[in-house]
């Protein structure tokens, strides 16, 4: 093992800024470890419905600000894309192949997932499952796809908002909300904002890729600033506090993103910019870098296949042992939540065999056994040969 980390820890260029990727692997396993501690999936009377403990437990809403992490992924999404076209136009690299790069390891995981689950929801309904539990299962699944697709029309559109201030997508959403909310406007006209409101943590990540962002001040003026006004937003403009859709709500932070949302990740990114150094410092420990080039590396299985872990997870404990609390039960107190605690260690087991299953969809391996340190973005890798 020792000589497995050295070898990553070699491989990875002196220049390479471990920040970003640290950065990266922490906003991943965010979105994981919210999902599996805001999602219930409740067994009740032949079926299975989701639910959520922040709709019976306000108290525990700060764990959707802790876990709600997509603003950071986006910003360092932003920084990498700008970073990676800007050294594939150096190198005379068109953008067609450029994009091709970059898209295929997203495409590769996805259709794995979708043609697994298509034989599933077949046997299901072959098994006389019922239509609701079907429905609820298969939502969990696409649901995370939403993100990939926005995620993906950003990086095709990378050369044209890669100079673009944030502020000006920050005011169309500001206008969205204000037709929305304050003057009755179409519902609508919110989806604008899944768009406008994932470009301004991107723009931030395209405008650190120039060079800018690197002034601490920076980083405070983003975290005091977006804090300090997504408080008002909640207290005084009737935002929810809860940055994940809680199920019942009249609004929801996050479908499609509102105001509120937006200047919480810029928050979010002014803290991320805050910790670079010291994550920089820690990740000269090989130990430490190793397990987070890891992450990055399987960073699409880890997130396409959570879900799926969680439900192969409750779906087998209620064949083998009935209803359990904190996996099958309703989501309402204390106990369950303590429940679901203990549970986190075996949906992170499943989630090791389906990495095992399904992790080559996400980058080939040829000839012997290879770990891969990225360069740059996902399309240009190191491999550094264990056998």
């Amino acid at each position: 093992m020792r000589d497995f980390v050295r070898r990553i820890d070699a491989a990875t260029p002196p220049d390479r800024d471990r920040a970003v990727d640290a950065l990266r692997a922490l906003a991943i396993l965010g979105v994981v470890l919210g999902h599996w501690l805001v999602t219930a999936l409740v067994a009740d009377s032949g079926t299975v419905r989701a639910a959520s403990p922040l709709q019976h437990l306000p108290q525990f809403i700060p764990v959707s600000w802790v876990f709600q992490t997509l603003a950071v992924f986006f910003l360092v999404g932003g920084q990498m894309g700008a970073q990676s076209y800007a050294c594939a136009r150096a190198r005379g690299t068109t953008y067609r192949r450029w994009l091709g790069a970059r898209l295929t390891r997203f495409f590769r995981p996805v259709a794995a997932v979708l043609a697994v689950w298509s034989v599933v929801v077949g046997a299901m309904l072959i098994g006389g499952v019922g239509i609701d539990t079907v429905h609820t299962l298969v939502k969990l699944v696409l649901s995370p796809l939403w993100f990939l697709l926005v995620f993906t029309a950003l990086t095709a559109a990378t050369p044209l908002v890669a100079k673009v201030h944030p502020l000006w997508p920050l005011a169309v959403v500001l206008y969205v909300d204000l037709y929305r909310f304050g003057y009755g406007g179409a519902a609508w006209t919110g989806w604008i904002n899944v768009a406008a409101g994932w470009l301004v943590p991107y723009c931030l990540g395209a405008a650190w890729a120039r060079g800018g962002l690197t002034s601490r001040t920076t980083g405070w003026v983003l975290l005091i600033g977006g804090a300090a006004t997504t408080v008002l937003l909640v207290l005084f403009a009737g935002y929810p506090a809860s940055m994940v859709g809680v199920p019942g709500a009249p609004i929801s932070n996050l479908n499609p993103p509102t105001l509120a949302a937006v200047t919480f990740g810029l928050a979010q990114c002014g803290l991320a910019l805050l910790v670079r150094g010291p994550l920089r410092k820690l990740l000269r420990r090989p130990a430490l870098w190793a397990a987070v080039a890891l992450v990055n590396l399987n960073a699409m299985t880890i997130f396409l296949w959570h879900q799926t872990a969680m439900m192969a997870v409750t779906a087998t404990a209620l064949f083998a042992g009935g209803v359990l609390p904190g996996l099958h039960t309703v989501p309402d107190g204390t106990g369950w939540v303590l429940a679901r605690l203990a549970w986190l260690p075996v949906f992170a087991a499943a989630l090791m065999v389906c990495w095992a299953a399904f992790h080559t969809y996400e980058h080939s391996r040829r000839g012997s056994r290879t770990v891969v340190v990225r360069e740059g973005h996902p399309a240009r890798m190191k491999a550094v040969h264990s056998a």
